[in-house]
C-alpha cells in the first residue's frame, strides 16, 4: 500500500498555480472553461475561456457596459485599428494563460491584473501599424481621464494628436498604453517565449506553451537557468510532501521484505 501511495504521489503532480487560472478582477469568472459561443474575435477561446458569452459581445462595442470605455475620444477610431484594441480586450477578459504575469492591483475595480505580458512581435508592430494614423490625447490609456459626463474624455488641455506622435515605435505603444501590461519583445509567434494576442484555434491555443514556459521560468533560480530546458527542471525540482512522509516507510518496508526473503533463501539451502 505505502509503494503505491508512493507511486501516485510521484506519478500526479501537485497542481501549478501559475497555469489555467483566472485573474480576480472586475467581469472575470473565477476558474476557466468551456464556454458554448464567444463573440466574435474571443471565440478562439471558447474551449476554454476566463470570459462569459456576455463579456465577449460587449468587448466588441464602441462605447462597452464593461468599463464605459469610448475608443472614439478623439474621432472615430478607424476599423482596421480597432480590431486590435478588441483582440486585446479579449485577450484580458478570456485567456486562462496569464497566470505568470497577474499582479496585485490597487484599484477599486480588480484585485489583480497583468504586468509585463512579452508580447509577440508581430502583435505589437501590427498593432502600432494600423494604429498610427488614428489620433489620441493620452499616452496612458489606464488612468487621467475626465469622467464627467460617465464615461473617458481627454482631460482639459490634451490635444488629441496622431499614434505616432504619441507613441513613436511600438514598443511604446504597447508598453505604455495600459502601464505596461504588455511587454514588447523581439521573439516571434510561434516561438513559445511570447503571448499571441492573435491566433488560429483550428491549431491550438500556443499561448498554454507559453504560460509553462515563464511559471517554469518563475519557479526556477534566476542565476545559471536561463538555458535549461522546462523538461530538466523536474530532476531538480522538490519532491512532494507525499513522497518525504512515504519514503523512509516505503524504504523501510522494502529492507524488511529483503531481509524475509533472504533468510527465506538461505534457510531453505
Amino acid at each position: 500500500v505505502l509503494l503505491v501511495l508512493l507511486a501516485a504521489s510521484v506519478v500526479l503532480p501537485a497542481r501549478d498555480p501559475l497555469l489555467n487560472i483566472c485573474m480576480d478582477a472586475k467581469h472575470h469568472k473565477t476558474k476557466p472553461g468551456p464556454e458554448g459561443k464567444l463573440h466574435d474575435q474571443c471565440s478562439p477561446w471558447k474551449d476554454n475561456a476566463c470570459c462569459t458569452a456576455n463579456t465577449s459581445s460587449e468587448a466588441h462595442k464602441d462605447q462597452s457596459n464593461l468599463y464605459n470605455f469610448n475608443w472614439n475620444h478623439c474621432g472615430v477610431m478607424p476599423p482596421k485599428c480597432k480590431r486590435h484594441f478588441i483582440q486585446d480586450t479579449c485577450l484580458y477578459e478570456c485567456s486562462p494563460n496569464l497566470g505568470p504575469w497577474i499582479d496585485q492591483a490597487d484599484s477599486s475595480w480588480r484585485r489583480e491584473r497583468i504586468l509585463h505580458v512579452p508580447l509577440c512581435k508581430e502583435d505589437c508592430e501590427e498593432w502600432w501599424e494600423d494604429c498610427r494614423d488614428f489620433v489620441t490625447c493620452k499616452e496612458n490609456w489606464h488612468k487621467g481621464w475626465n469622467w464627467a459626463t460617465g464615461t473617458n474624455r481627454c482631460p482639459w488641455g490634451n490635444m488629441c494628436r496622431p499614434f505616432s506622435e504619441v507613441f513613436p515605435r511600438p514598443k511604446d505603444l504597447c508598453e505604455k498604453i495600459w502601464s505596461n501590461s504588455y511587454k514588447y519583445t523581439t521573439e516571434r509567434r510561434g516561438s513559445g517565449r511570447c503571448i499571441q494576442m492573435w491566433f488560429d484555434p483550428a491549431m491550438g491555443n500556443p499561448n498554454v506553451v507559453v504560460a509553462k514556459y515563464y511559471a517554469w521560468k518563475k519557479r526556477s533560480s534566476p542565476a545559471g537557468m536561463e538555458d535549461m530546458a522546462p523538461e530538466s527542471d523536474q530532476a531538480v525540482c522538490a519532491l512532494p510532501w507525499s513522497v518525504l512522509v512515504l519514503l523512509p516507510l516505503a524504504l523501510a518496508l522494502v529492507l524488511e521484505v529483503a531481509k524475509g526473503c533472504g533468510s527465506h533463501g538461505w534457510g531453505s539451502l
